[in-house]
C-alpha cells in the first residue's frame, strides 16, 4: 500500500493494493502490522457503516472531549471526503483537506483524533465504512456548518441534502476545543 501524508498533520491518504481480474477485485482494508508501520497505532473500538444517496452531506462532525480517530473507506459509490483541523495548537488550524474516495480507487482516509470530518455523496448511492478509535458519544458531539464561509470548502455538490442538526451547526469561529477534564460524558 502507498501512504501519502495530507497537508493537515494526522491525515493520511492510504492507497491499498488492489488485486483484480475479470471476476472482480480483492483489497485488504485493514492489517494491523502494516497500518502500525504507517503510524496508525490507536486501537479501533467501533465500526460504522453509512448508506446515503446522491447529494447527501454528513458533517462536519467531531467529539469534543472524546475525539475519535477514523479510518474511512467506500465499498460502493463515491464521496468527497473532507477533514477540517480544529486543533487550536496546530499549524494548520482552520484549514481543510478534501479527497474523492470511491469503490474504484479503494482509497482510505485516516483522520486523527481531534479533527472534524464530513462527506458528500457524489454517486447515485454510497456505502461508507469507518473504523473509530473511541465510542460514539452523542452528549459529546460537536459540528461545524458545512457551508461556513470562513472555511470555504469547495464541495462538488451545489445543493446538498443535510440533516436539520447539521444545518443548525455552529460556524467555525463559534467552536472551541474544550480541554479534556473531569466532565467527560459517560457514554
Amino acid at each position: 500500500m502507498d501512504v501519502v501524508a495530507a497537508p493537515i498533520q494526522g491525515v493520511l491518504l492510504i492507497k491499498p493494493k488492489i488485486w483484480g481480474d475479470a471476476r472482480g477485485y480483492f483489497v485488504e482494508t485493514w492489517q494491523q502490522e502494516r497500518y502500525a508501520a504507517a503510524g496508525i497505532t490507536l486501537p479501533f473500538v467501533q465500526d460504522n457503516h453509512s448508506k446515503s444517496t446522491y447529494g447527501v452531506l454528513r458533517g462536519l462532525h467531531f467529539q469534543k472531549k472524546r475525539p475519535q480517530g477514523k479510518l474511512i473507506n467506500v465499498s460502493l459509490g463515491s464521496i468527497f471526503d473532507v477533514v477540517v483541523d480544529i486543533r487550536r495548537d496546530s499549524p494548520t488550524f482552520g484549514q481543510w483537506y478534501g479527497v474523492e474516495l470511491c469503490q474504484n480507487n479503494q482509497w482510505q482516509l485516516w483522520v486523527a483524533p481531534g479533527l472534524a470530518h464530513g462527506f458528500v455523496v457524489t454517486s447515485e448511492t454510497a456505502h461508507v465504512h469507518y473504523k473509530c478509535t473511541d465510542f460514539y458519544c452523542p452528549e459529546d458531539e460537536g459540528a461545524i456548518r458545512w457551508d461556513d464561509p470562513t472555511l470555504g470548502i469547495a464541495w462538488p455538490v451545489s445543493n446538498p441534502k443535510v440533516s436539520e442538526k447539521d444545518a443548525a451547526a455552529d460556524f467555525f469561529e463559534m467552536i472551541t476545543e474544550e480541554p479534556s477534564g473531569t466532565n467527560v460524558p459517560n457514554c
